[in-house]
């Protein structure tokens, strides 16, 4: 789907991370990785055979995985007891990159109905008319922020009602 976000969507360094995360549960191929990530983003990110086997060699000169030679001239690849220590230690920076992919994909649920695709249309131009177009006061902002805040919290309520 979309290969050109406007920011990209992992920071540097975070693929090895995703990629050592769905290798420490199974062994897999490049092929099957570029799949893999794709489902975990929903689509919102395919990393290319250009980003994916770079990562890969990096891994492995790292020693963090292992390539053997698999059936029809595919690579097996598996992460090591280097690779699982090196992922333990990054547990907290994997956390963080598992948020921001939730937070990146979880507009596409709701966009799914064309009713609420409308209503986040709407604010997200609002906002962008209102703070980026017409560079919006301190005193502006502290508002816009306060009812933006009120509508989370009524969202939020409904589940207790």
């Amino acid at each position: 789907m979309s290969h050109h976000s406007r920011q990209r969507f992992f920071a540097h360094g975070d693929l090895r991370l995703v990629v050592l995360d769905i290798l420490s549960r199974s062994a897999s191929h490049g092929y099957e990785l570029i799949k893999e990530i794709e489902s975990l983003t929903l689509g919102h990110y395919v990393p290319s055979a250009g980003v994916i086997y770079p990562t890969l060699d990096y891994l492995q000169q790292q020693n963090f995985i292992r390539v053997s030679h698999g059936e029809q001239g595919r690579k097996d690849i598996a992460i090591t007891d280097n690779g699982r220590f090196w992922l333990d230690e990054q547990s907290t920076q994997l956390e963080q990159i598992k948020q921001r992919i939730n937070a990146r994909i979880v507009g596409h649920g709701l966009r799914k109905n064309p009713a609420m695709k409308l209503a986040l249309d709407n604010i997200k131009a609002v906002l962008d008319q209102k703070v980026n177009r017409e560079s919006a006061s301190e005193q502006t902002l502290e508002k816009i922020i306060a009812i933006l805040n009120r509508a989370s919290e009524d969202i939020s309520a409904l589940d207790e009602r």
